[in-house]
């Protein structure tokens, strides 16, 4: 490309260009240069290895390697990262030999900041790297936290951390402004912030959501679907069982309106629950919202976990990600008889736990901070034991709007009954205190959420 702008003169271009690039490392002569480099510098010239400084993550076929290139081509510096445990990506990778060309400026900074951004990109919830005590300054300054002291080949090191916010951000964006926008409506004492709540004086549970406009305008077969869905799984973690619906939509026109009343009549098909009634509106900008009706004479809280509570996941791990939404929303419903559709939402009714509550926008990991919130206690999320589909990354399923999953916390042994083609695994705890932290296979703790997901407090 440089000769190319050398003949034609165009040497504004040329001033221009990045004095690097970075990529990942495909070919076996860049892969080469990256390992001669590391051997330079920390065989040669630090004398940490006597020999080579390869090991077996070297081997690992899911380990990444970061390189800078020069104009030219050159390999001026690395970096490697990849999953610490063997077996399933449980999403807690680490990055190493970072090495850069003596010769150059500002490469290694590039390199730490593009191994973040890939990490996080891979779905990533815990990324740390050892570092050469002498280095810990640079990390620092690009917003690193130091966790302690290691000795690494007979040197000090640094053991760091990149603080990853995907889960608390996702929450604080849908739910955060919750607590201040509703002081003052009073709702039903022990179901505030519950998704439905049951009607004074009988045996009747309200829920009510609406769909986003872009999402309607979008995909608005999908979005008349998932109007059904996300109500009756809010009746389901109630433990009630949906009789009806009534929908309010707005459309452009009647051609619009006709394709999300076709996913919405689908929907209501397949999770046998009629449409009651409702209101339709036409020429104006798209709008739609769902209410459902349920009955059960014992409804069941989101705010009634305790520390000591088991906390348990039930979800449906077939389907797959929803064309156009891959990491945020996973389809399962659509492709599931109604029959398999009413013994999941019959699920939590049957085993009436302590604690319930429908995975919302807010993911896994958030959700189950609502519910802590809810309770007045924290929780943590036992990263290995939370039941996933296959190829999904570990930040993906936690912060994604599944098909069917809820969570339940009740004592320990409490029975659980069959929940279809749902799987259930006991995957935390409740605990004193406030907030959600991950637990990870060596035993750490990281937190993802804070103690006031929504601000609503206590049920």
């Amino acid at each position: 490309m440089s000769d190319v702008l050398v003949l034609l003169g165009d040497t504004a271009s040329l001033a221009r260009r990045p004095a690097f690039t970075i990529e990942v490392a495909e070919e076996t002569a860049a892969l080469a240069a990256y390992r001669r480099l590391r051997h330079a510098v920390f065989v040669e010239q630090q004398g940490l290895f006597p020999h080579h400084d390869l090991d077996e993550r070297d081997d690992d076929p899911r380990t990444v390697v970061l390189v800078a290139r020069g104009p030219d081509g050159a390999v001026l510096g690395g970096v490697r990262l990849g999953p610490v445990t063997d077996g399933v990506d449980l999403g807690w990778w680490q990055g190493g030999r970072l090495v850069v060309d003596p010769s150059t400026h500002r490469v290694g900074s590039a390199l730490v900041n593009a191994a973040c951004a890939y990490a996080e990109g891979a779905g990533v919830l815990r990324f740390e790297a050892t570092v050469q005590a002498r280095n810990e300054p640079l990390f620092t300054r690009l917003g690193w936290e130091a966790v302690r002291p290691v000795t690494v080949a007979g040197t000090a090191h640094v053991l760091m951390r990149w603080p990853i916010r995907r889960i608390a951000a996702l929450a604080a964006a849908t739910k955060s402004a919750l607590g201040p926008l509703l002081t003052g409506f009073t709702g039903v004492p022990g179901f505030v912030g519950d998704d439905g709540v049951p009607v004074p004086g009988s045996d009747l549970v309200a829920a009510c959501d609406a769909i986003l406009p872009s999402m309607v305008e979008r995909d608005p077969e999908w979005a008349g679907w998932c109007s059904v869905l996300v109500n009756v799984n809010d009746l389901a973690a109630m433990g009630a069982t949906p009789v009806g619906l009534l929908d309010a939509l707005g459309a452009r026109d009647a051609s619009f309106a006709s394709r999300v009343l076709a996913g919405l009549r689908r929907a209501s098909e397949a999770y046998a629950v009629p449409v009651l009634g409702g209101h339709t509106q036409l020429g104006v900008p798209a709008a739609l919202s769902v209410t459902a009706l349920g009955r059960t004479a014992h409804p069941v809280p989101g705010g009634a976990g305790r520390p000591g509570h088991t906390v348990r996941l039930t979800a449906d791990l077939g389907g797959r990600w929803r064309r156009g939404y891959t990491g945020r929303q996973w389809d399962s419903t659509t492709s599931r008889t109604p029959t398999e559709l009413r013994t999941m939402l019959a699920s939590v009714g049957a085993a009436r736990p302590a604690a319930a509550k429908d995975v919302s926008m807010a993911g896994v990991a958030g959700t189950l901070g609502m519910l802590a919130e809810a309770s007045g206690c924290g929780a943590i999320l036992d990263v290995a034991a939370v039941p996933r589909p296959a190829h999904t990354t570990v930040g993906d399923w936690l912060t994604c709007f599944p098909g069917f999953a809820m969570l339940t916390t009740d004592v320990p042994g409490a029975p659980v009954p069959p929940a279809g083609p749902a799987v259930t695994a006991e995957c935390g705890e409740l605990v004193a205190g406030g907030g959600v932290r991950l637990r990870w296979p060596d035993g750490v703790l990281t937190e993802v959420a804070p103690a006031r997901v929504t601000g609503l407090g206590r049920a």
